[in-house]
């Protein structure tokens, strides 16, 4: 299988830090949204497997969405196989 341009420059050491740390600055919904298309997922099968609707993905995908509460982020994680990491940085 050929690796995408993305997988290519993920391996690259340099690269990896500034995706990661901008990765890391991103908002909850590009998060999500970023995930979900890792996944090849669509916001109806996340919002089958959170147990949520479709509009509620497109509210948190939206980067506008503010009311985000532990339970559903969790269940959000577990729908990627990820573990929710909440942190507070200066």
């Amino acid at each position: 299988m050929r690796k995408s341009i993305f997988d290519k420059e993920m391996e690259n050491s340099k690269f990896k830090a500034v995706y990661d740390e901008a990765s890391a600055n991103m908002s909850i919904g590009e998060q999500i949204a970023e995930l979900r298309h890792k996944a090849k997922m669509s916001q109806l099968e996340l919002a089958q497997k959170v147990k949520t609707s479709r509009t509620a993905i497109v509210r948190y995908e939206s980067g506008n969405y503010k009311n985000f509460n532990v339970g559903t982020l969790t269940r959000i994680a577990r729908a990627f196989r990820k573990n929710l990491k909440i942190s507070f940085s200066s």
